[in-house]
């Protein structure tokens, strides 16, 4: 295999500060004075080159050297920047999403940080919980980690005590567009850097079901101060939400930086670097906190009946953490993943929507998540889609913000509001991607005067916010039908200091402030899913026919015409306007006799487990007339298209069809 000269001389220079490092000139004198010395007999030879590779060899010089270079290429294969799974998951349990591993060429003059997860003990909740048998489907742990704009997955491993979660990753100190990325990082630019490696610990259970066990924030800069630029210590991690005060399991973690600091820092400048960079957070968050009272105080004082309004300052993270509500939001910018703000509102629809996890009665569980954890997990509540659906706009260049505020019987609930130039009032429902044009209702006008009907399926506003903005509505009524959302009317809207947020919600204000994760682009083959899923689904309508002694003949031909419908749905459900259906219908009449019948039904899920599929399309039973069809020429189809989306989000579209003589 031919190199082109750059990359040749890269090879080069790698191996040759390699060989440096492990001091093989200084070896190889040592061997070659041995070497001379027992050939200086009465029957000395010269000495060829044959015998001093064997001498080498013996000594173990050639062995150290392969199994250090075997690290790097261990290191190399792990750096990559999305998501990283092996390509051989374990015989007992399916990895779904696999993602194929991309080398990456270390640069001698770039830093990394090699972190290796040695494995897990203590998850004393899987205690009990008895070896998996070779076949069987079990639990996994997933380890995720994302670190200054770099994000990476682990292999699912077994669910148990001492989970065998063994991983290496190549971390890049400076990236990219953050740092000097041109320039070698040294130990006091590395100091300075308070970037967390944030760990999300994931459990999967047999139905595909996602939970989050753990988030953590690792301090990775010990490694500073520790010998030969290497250091190993475990990591306690913590439960989440109700169970934050409880620890779920420890991970064994070795950091180890490439190449190796020529100086050390000691241990008490890294302790007082921490310590400064906790006081400073701290004492913004104190006065922060006295800003937010004063102004409560002065906004409860405006009228009486703004003590019952909806109004959220702060908000508890997975980890039980109160933060502002504005530090949920940033500028998120997609790049190429996402070409709009409603294939963003799509992308954000399509994430599962779950309420946070309580045990017992009692109501609902206050937790917000951190972006990584809502990604990772696939799943959240309507504050975590509203908040990244708001950010994403914000990245499309939207005038966009939360709203905190009630539907129907008032269950309390968010959605996205977006302000046009002409002062037009958009409000999105991030859980499903609908929008509704907002028109207040005039209660001065006359009682025949006509009023516009909302369609929306919002009660009451409390509040509105973005990354840089925090206003609570201060009008006689909190009804969103009546409402005025002119933000700049100080009698209808109480707007929070800017300066006061931006000292702790600003990016790199405080911190306590979680990085915000890039999208990970999709590893899923949209085709190969889509022709998996319908084998699965043709298997099941099978078998189901077979149990009413039915016979099952299949139309190649109609199950290949019913996708121009299924991504003119998919289309509608992404832009909001509807095509292609003519084209539909015209090619169904061509293929479906005179004197026959068809029949289609169309169902949407977040899913990719057939079963769960089919047995929630028999519930309904326009569906279950099409797969029981009884009757003369009876022709079925079916169609399956999965949509990808980022994150490996998907839109999965089913329609069954069939066609049949009609006999009066």
């Amino acid at each position: 295999m031919s190199l082109p000269p750059e990359k040749a001389s890269e090879l080069k220079q790698i191996i040759h500060n390699h060989l440096l490092k492990m001091d093989i000139h200084g070896k190889i004198r040592e061997v070659l004075a041995e070497t001379v010395r027992d050939d200086q007999g009465p029957a000395r030879r010269s000495l060829s080159e044959a015998d001093f590779l064997r001498a080498l060899q013996r000594r173990g010089i050639i062995d150290d050297m392969m199994k250090d270079l075997h690290f790097t290429q261990v290191a190399q294969l792990f750096g990559c920047t999305e998501t990283g799974s092996p390509t051989k998951p374990a015989a007992h349990f399916v990895d779904k999403d696999i993602t194929h591993l991309k080398k990456t060429n270390i640069d001698p003059s770039r830093r990394c940080l090699y972190l290796q997860v040695l494995g897990g003990k203590a998850f004393l909740e899987h205690l009990q919980e008895p070896d998996p048998l070779p076949g069987q489907v079990c639990s996994t742990f997933t380890l995720y980690l994302h670190f200054r704009n770099q994000r990476f997955r682990s292999k699912p491993v077994p669910c148990a005590c001492e989970p065998d979660l063994k991983e290496g990753f190549l971390l890049e100190i400076h990236r990219d567009g953050i740092g000097e990325s041109g320039k070698m990082a040294d130990a006091t630019s590395m100091l300075s850097m308070c970037d967390p490696v944030h760990f999300v610990l994931i459990k999967t259970d047999t139905s595909s079901e996602t939970m989050l066990v753990s988030s953590y924030f690792l301090d990775w800069r010990t490694v500073l101060s520790s010998p030969s630029s290497k250091t190993c210590f475990a990591v306690e991690l913590m439960g989440v939400g109700s169970e934050s005060k409880v620890p779920a399991g420890v991970l064994t973690v070795s950091l180890e930086l490439y190449p190796p600091l020529p100086e050390i820092l000691s241990a008490d400048i890294i302790s007082t670097q921490q310590s400064l960079e906790r006081q400073r957070a701290a004492e913004k968050e104190r006065l922060f906190l006295v800003y937010a009272k004063q102004w409560w105080r002065e906004f409860l004082e405006i009228r009486p009946s703004n003590q019952t309004k909806l109004v959220k300052i702060f908000a508890q993270d997975e980890n039980g953490v109160n933060r502002p509500v504005c530090s949920y939001v940033r500028v998120l910018r997609a790049g190429r993943l996402l070409e709009s703000p409603r294939q963003a509102a799509r992308f954000v629809s399509l994430l599962a929507h779950e309420k946070a996890p309580v045990v017992g009665g009692g109501g609902k569980q206050e937790q917000w998540c951190t972006l990584m954890a809502f990604l990772c997990r696939g799943k959240g509540d309507c504050e975590d889609h509203a908040t990244l659906l708001c950010s994403l706009q914000l990245g499309f260049g939207m005038d966009a913000y939360v709203c905190v505020g009630t539907k129907a019987k008032g269950v309390p609930h968010a959605w996205v509001l977006t302000r046009g130039t002409d002062g037009s009032i958009t409000f999105w429902e991030s859980l499903t991607a609908h929008r509704y044009l907002h028109r207040p209702i005039d209660p001065d006008a006359p009682p025949l005067a006509p009023q516009p009907k909302p369609s929306y399926p919002y009660r009451t506003v409390g509040c509105v916010f973005n990354h840089q903005t925090f206003l609570a509505n201060c009008q006689p009524s909190d009804a969103v039908e009546l409402c005025v959302f002119d933000f700049q009317n100080q009698s209808r809207w109480k707007a929070m200091s800017e300066e006061a947020l931006k000292s702790v919600c600003a990016p790199g204000s405080t911190t306590s402030l979680p990085p915000l994760p890039p999208l990970c682009s999709p590893s899923l083959d949209p085709a190969a899913a889509s022709n998996q899923l319908e084998l699965e689904m043709r298997y099941l309508v099978s078998e189901h026919r077979k149990d009413l002694d039915l016979a099952t003949v299949w139309d190649d031909h109609l199950s290949y015409l019913l996708s121009s419908a299924l991504s003119a749905y998919e289309l509608e459900r992404c832009t909001g306007v509807s095509c292609g259906n003519e084209e539909f219908q015209d090619a169904v009449r061509r293929a479906v006799p005179d004197g026959h019948t068809f029949k289609g039904f169309p169902i949407h899920f977040l899913h990719r487990n057939a079963r769960r599929a089919f047995a929630t399309c028999l519930r309904s039973p326009f569906c279950e007339e099409i797969v029981c069809c009884r009757g003369d020429h009876v022709r079925l189809a079916v169609r399956v298209r999965v949509f990808v989306y980022p994150e490996n989000a998907c839109a999965v579209w089913i329609m069954f069809a069939c066609k049949y003589r009609s006999v009066l």
